[in-house]
């Protein structure tokens, strides 16, 4: 941390004067690459929903976790939601449901048990809400290096299963016949995304992380001619909504990834006037 400090002193930008903006910018260009793939694995595998119902799942498992006096409820949050997404993965296996129709059913599941936990014996789940609207401003080294981890593994998750995850979204008869074994990438996946959400919503918030999820890669859509541009302009677009929304929130004093998401809605606004001009 100590050479990261070194190069913040060195620039010349007036919110890298105090220690916590410059954990923050670290973080977000940890984050912006970290969502900028795993977005772009979620729109083309048409999981958007579930992403958003894994964040619910996040919240029911630090709940427990606090009820049960856990000194740090976020990795009981993580099994949770690492069993959630192993329990939705058989039933939709198992089941001629469609994955909306499924998505909707665990996730509605996955909040009111959340509420029903934190509110036992008439408490309160206010003392939660940091992980409700996130704070990346208070993030800390350890938890940095943490992303810088999670990020690392994501990436390799990606060389190895991008395009298989595409191919089985297009075509799953197709992927096996391929040889690809559908379901294990399914639950790879779906493993995957729920420990980079956990993981986010004490930074980003719990109410703004699907955007985080979708945006990027639906933006890239928009003006992409091709995957490699896919997935770089999702990755691009990640990075200039974080520095973006991080400038934005010191400046104005709001929430950062409140700020964050909506230069990500903004992106998408012009990504999508842009599609229509050259269409």
């Amino acid at each position: 941390m100590s050479i990261w400090y070194g190069i913040c002193e060195v620039l010349p930008i007036e919110m890298l004067q105090w220690d916590f903006m410059k954990n923050a910018l670290l973080a977000i260009l940890l984050m912006a690459p970290l969502f900028g793939l795993l977005s772009t694995m979620i729109v083309t595998g048409r999981m958007s929903f579930f992403s958003d119902a894994l964040g619910h799942s996040a919240f029911t498992g630090i709940a427990i976790g606090a009820i049960c006096g856990a000194a740090a409820p976020i990795w009981v949050a993580v099994i949770f939601s690492v069993v959630f997404a192993l329990l939705f993965s058989f039933v939709r296996s198992r089941s001629n449901q469609a994955a909306d129709t499924l998505i909707g059913v665990f996730s509605s599941n996955a909040v009111a048990l959340g509420i029903f936990i934190a509110t036992l014996g008439g408490g309160s789940f206010t003392k939660d809400n940091k992980y409700l609207i996130g704070d990346i401003l208070s993030v800390t080294p350890a938890e940095i290096g943490l992303l810088a981890l999670v990020l690392l593994a994501v990436i390799i998750f990606w060389v190895i299963y991008s395009n298989r995850l595409a191919l089985t979204a297009i075509h799953p008869q197709l992927a096996s016949s391929r040889g690809i074994r559908v379901g294990l990438s399914q639950t790879v996946f779906t493993v995957a995304i729920a420990v980079v959400v956990t993981l986010s919503i004490s930074s980003v918030g719990l109410l703004i992380l699907n955007s985080l999820l979708v945006l990027p890669a639906a933006s890239a859509r928009n003006v992409a001619r091709n995957l490699k541009q896919y997935h770089l302009f999702s990755v691009l677009f990640a990075l200039i909504a974080g520095l973006g929304g991080l400038t934005v929130s010191y400046y104005l004093g709001t929430s950062a990834g409140a700020a964050i998401s909506l230069v990500l809605a903004l992106i998408f606004a012009v990504s999508f006037a842009l599609r229509k001009v050259r269409a």
